[in-house]
C-alpha cells in the first residue's frame, strides 16, 4: 500500500499529489494523509472522479487518513 502525506500543503497540492499517485499506480490501495476538512473533501471528490472508491476516512491526530482503492 502506498501512502501520500499531504499534511501541511495548501490546495491544490494535496489533490495534485493524490491524482499523480493514482495515475502512477493505476489500481490498488492508497492512503492519503490530510490536515483540513476542505482538503479531505477535495481529495475524496478527486478520487471518485477518477474511478477510485473511498473505502475509509478516519480522524488521525489533527487531520484525516483517507483510504482509497481501485480494482
Amino acid at each position: 500500500m502506498t501512502t501520500v502525506d499531504a499534511r501541511g500543503l495548501s490546495c491544490p497540492q494535496p489533490v495534485l499529489l493524490s491524482l499523480g499517485e493514482m495515475k502512477k499506480l493505476g489500481k490498488g490501495r492508497i492512503e492519503i494523509l490530510v490536515d483540513t476538512d476542505t482538503t479531505k473533501e477535495n481529495v475524496s471528490r478527486a478520487a471518485v472522479s477518477q474511478g477510485w472508491d473511498v473505502k475509509d476516512v478516519q480522524p488521525e491526530g489533527e487531520g484525516y487518513r483517507i483510504a482509497i482503492q481501485k480494482e
